[in-house]
């Protein structure tokens, strides 16, 4: 299958590749493009703004919690309505699992899918040794040449630029695009990322007008050309269908929840699944006749005031569970089902209670893949036993006050989890974590719709 494609990846975090990654898809689409975004890694938020541009949800591509296999599965099938697919990297192109190993690093995606990398450098601080930075980054590791160009960004000036291209050009690294240092061309950040579009919807505007300007000191021209070079895929057969509907399922979604993987969604219609989604802040209760709910990561602790004020929304949502409903929830929505969220200020709001523990916001982030197994039977996996499995957390929050009642699934050998490596909230029906699982390719989704099924039934 021929797939034009490129990987935009960077010298570290922070050198501009989502900005970059916005501009090259608007450049595109002014052209009369239809791209595909893909952000590799188990990030949330970017993808939100490669999608806003785009028009066209963005996939994840992660090694860790894919297996190379179904990565490059996902990546063929979903590039299939494309004209060409953009791949936007995470931290440092070598930066992985761990330091002595590139795996689930973007330089391990662009292996699995064969595809020519353009690498972000970060010049505010350089000039002609950027020329030895980028020698770094071709002869570092195996497979290393596939990086097609770079993009110089953060530029102090034109004889800042002119001295950088001479440096480059002595070592034969095509220049694909040069960028000069403005403040009005960064985005606000938030905890572990970008501000997630749906929390200020002026971003969108921010964004757009970004685009447009970097794209005009790009070569898109040669960026196509690059796309176009990229060798043919194997063919790849095609998801399977939606089956009928059988259940319907409540997914919050809001300022507070929009952690998603668009993958754990498509799956969970794939199993049967009507996906119907509604907000914790701002509506009444969940849709009615649901026989489900999937409450995502996010940010409750912006909105808790908000959130302690939607009485009826939490006492809905706890009869719910109380009642044996199956209920889904990762980070944000662990934190949403807990008594309180303790914010750093010292201000308690009340949350749902269907866990006896709190929520204490802190100053320190955890960040990371997890890996573990479930203990006991949950309304995501009914497989005798222990099962294995691998995710990744991030938050900046901690349970305290946890109840020496409480009933953990999950026991963690990578990772820190809720408590002295558990995780896994069990009550009623109603599993919850602060660590993300990835649905497609596991029996995730078809078993947590079986479960909204027998509730149904019931």
């Amino acid at each position: 299958m021929k797939i034009p494609r490129i990987v935009l990846a960077g010298t570290s975090s922070g050198v501009g590749k989502t900005s970059i990654t916005c501009a090259i898809i608007y450049a595109l689409k002014k052209q009369g493009y239809t791209v595909q975004p893909f952000k590799v890694g188990p990030d949330y938020i970017d993808p939100s703004y490669l999608s806003s541009i785009a028009e066209q949800d963005t996939y994840n591509l992660d090694a860790w919690l894919m297996g190379e296999e179904l990565l490059l599965k996902s990546f063929v099938r979903n590039s299939t309505d494309a004209d060409i697919s953009i791949i936007e990297g995470v931290m440092g192109y070598y930066d992985g699992f761990g330091g002595d190993t590139d795996y689930a690093s973007t330089h391990h995606s662009a292996c699995i899918t064969k595809t020519p990398v353009i690498l972000v450098m970060d010049a505010s601080k350089s000039a002609r040794s950027i020329a030895a930075t980028a020698i770094g980054f071709t002869t570092f590791y195996k497979d290393s040449n596939n990086i097609a160009g770079v993009i110089v960004n953060n530029l102090g000036s034109k004889k800042h630029e002119h001295m950088c291209r001479e440096a480059l050009k002595g070592i034969g690294m095509p220049v694909i695009g040069c960028i000069q240092r403005d403040s009005a061309l960064k985005m606000e950040s938030r905890h572990l990322g970008l501000i997630s579009t749906l929390d200020k919807q002026e971003l969108h505007t921010k964004i757009n007008n970004m685009a447009k300007t970097i794209s005009g000191c790009l070569d898109i021209d040669k960026i196509i050309q690059i796309a176009h070079n990229a060798v043919v895929l194997p063919d790849i057969p095609p998801k399977q269908k939606n089956k009928k509907p059988l259940v319907r399922i409540g997914v919050a979604l809001d300022a507070s929840f929009n952690f998603y993987y668009q993958d754990n969604l498509e799956a969970l219609r794939r199993s049967g699944a009507t996906i119907e989604f509604f907000s914790p802040s701002t509506d009444v209760a969940p849709p009615p006749d649901c026989d489900g709910l999937y409450i995502g990561g996010g940010f409750p602790e912006i909105l808790g005031e908000r959130l302690a004020k939607n009485h009826h929304m939490q006492t809905s949502i706890k009869r719910m569970a109380q009642q044996g409903m199956p209920i889904y929830a990762e980070c944000g929505g662990l934190m949403y089902l807990t008594k309180q969220i303790i914010t750093t200020d010292g201000k308690r709001h009340n949350m749902v209670g269907i866990f006896d523990a709190e929520t204490k916001m802190t100053k320190n982030m955890t960040l990371g893949y997890t890996k573990g197994q479930m203990d006991i039977k949950t309304p995501i996996s009914t497989k005798q036993p222990p099962h294995t499995f691998h995710g990744h957390e991030f938050h900046y929050s901690q349970l305290t006050s946890i109840s020496s009642d409480s009933k953990f699934a999950y026991t963690i050998n990578i990772g820190q989890g809720i408590d002295n490596n558990r995780d896994g909230m069990l009550e009623y029906n109603t599993l919850a974590s602060y660590g993300h699982l990835y649905f497609d390719g596991s029996d995730y989704a078809r078993t947590f719709v079986e479960e909204c099924i027998r509730y149904s039934k019931r």
